[in-house]
């Protein structure tokens, strides 16, 4: 099992930035890919950015040249650079784990982009 604590969402004006944080405990070296996904109101959970153990990336096309997803040292935090941050940006933020036994999911944390 693996348990995830998501932090540093907030309200930001447009053009702004923030930096998500997702940190891992449990049985952390069992762990093949993190991702960041996002749900807006009344809307489906979107995948946003995800990782690999190796460090390679792939980026939802509404986030490319914006957002970096990227991991700590110690491999267990997984980080969510957000810059030039758009009102549709709005949304909970899952921070997610993926690993041998299935996928583990943060509480989400509450990211807001005001115009």
């Amino acid at each position: 099992q693996v348990q995830l604590v998501e932090s540093g969402g907030g309200l930001v004006q447009a053009g702004g930035s923030l930096r998500l944080s997702c940190a891992a405990s449990g049985s952390i070296f069992s762990i093949n890919v993190m991702s960041w996904y996002r749900q807006a109101p009344g809307k489906q959970r979107d995948l946003v950015a995800t990782i690999t153990g190796g460090g390679r990336t792939n980026y939802a096309d509404s986030v490319k040249g914006r957002f970096t997803i990227s991991r700590g040292n110690a491999k267990n935090t997984v980080y969510l650079q957000m810059n030039s941050l758009k009102p549709e940006d709005t949304a909970v933020y899952y921070c997610a784990a993926d690993y041998m036994d299935g996928r583990s999911w943060g509480q989400g944390t509450q990211v807001t982009v005001s115009s």
